[in-house]
């Protein structure tokens, strides 16, 4: 488990997870033209769920399901 702190809505809050989504979201920005922050706060106004940390965890894994559809042939 990996902590930044992140400013959103001009709060500053601290995230706390695994290195690997932080890795996935480092990526997804880059690809999106934007900043990790940028992309959480965009991620925050459209969550569903009250936990920030499980609705980027949810973000992370449906936008790699819908880009990512190498199979196994």
């Amino acid at each position: 488990m990996q902590k930044r702190s992140i400013t959103l809505a001009g709060h500053k809050t601290s995230l706390a997870l695994e290195e690997a989504f932080w890795q996935a979201l480092d990526q997804i920005a880059a690809q999106s033209g934007c900043t990790v922050p940028a992309l959480i706060s965009r991620i925050d106004a459209g969550r569903k769920t009250k936990n920030l940390s499980s609705a980027i965890r949810v973000f992370v894994l449906a936008y790699f399901r819908t880009t990512n559809n190498n199979d196994c042939s």
